[in-house]
């Protein structure tokens, strides 16, 4: 096998992946910089690479094929910690509804209201709408309401990177101290990213950004095209 059949093949660029992102994961945690996230170096990274070496991004894709088959066992493994606080959760489910009802509502009307200041075509304002749920919800969503799924998936990614990167320090500026509050602002507003994010402090505070993960997810889907509609008839 020569060197182009080498860095063309599937195991070598799976291992890539994975090598650069432990590699700036561990940067990160040295550092202590938020703003050097893994996943954005690890994508930048990937990106250099496959333009240097002229490997399309279809060829890459066939490894990564093996990491989008993880990724649905990764996230039922969030319920792990969610299982262990559900006794704490239980008692106070009321409270935590209301504030994922309201942070839900509240993430929807202002970026439609932004985007429409703005001059958003009303398909790009539906795109951006199930902003902060994951990917798959959020496509959904948006071929649901009348946006374009494709944006959709590209807007979902970025608001999780900038959450994860500055979601703890907009908090901090904010006096938020609460591990509770701080979990369940990072997954509602920044969905698996912000949940991968905050969960390194602990399992509680994975459990509670998983909640917040969920429910945001919940309520965006049945809200979301009402809420777009309401605003875009005035």
């Amino acid at each position: 096998m020569d060197i182009s059949q080498l860095l063309r093949s599937e195991l070598f660029l799976i291992t890539l992946t994975f090598l650069l992102f432990w590699i700036f994961t561990w940067i990160r945690r040295r550092s202590g910089v938020a703003l050097l996230n893994p996943m954005i170096l690890t994508i930048g990274s990937l990106i250099l690479f496959l333009r240097l070496t002229g490997i399309s991004y279809e060829e890459y894709s066939q490894g990564g094929r093996m990491i989008e088959f993880w990724l649905k066992p990764a996230i039922v493994a969030l319920a792990l910690p969610l299982y262990y606080e559900l006794r704490h959760i239980k008692s106070q489910f009321m409270p935590l509804l209301a504030a994922e009802f309201t942070g839900c509502v509240v993430g929807i009307v202002s970026v439609v209201l932004i985007a429409g200041w703005l001059g958003a075509s009303d398909e790009v304002i539906r795109s951006l709408a199930p902003k902060s749920v994951s990917t798959p919800i959020a496509i959904e969503i948006s071929g649901r309401i009348g946006g374009i799924p494709a944006l959709t998936s590209a807007v979902v990614v970025i608001v999780g990177m900038i959450g994860a990167m500055a979601g703890l320090r907009m908090m901090s500026w904010g006096n938020v101290k609460a591990p509770v509050a701080k979990s369940l602002s990072m997954g509602t507003a920044a969905h698996v990213i912000g949940t991968s994010r905050i969960s390194e402090y602990g399992e509680r505070y994975g459990a509670y950004a998983t909640l917040g993960l969920i429910i945001n997810g919940i309520l965006t889907a049945f809200l979301a095209g009402p809420i777009v509609d309401f605003i875009l008839g005035f």
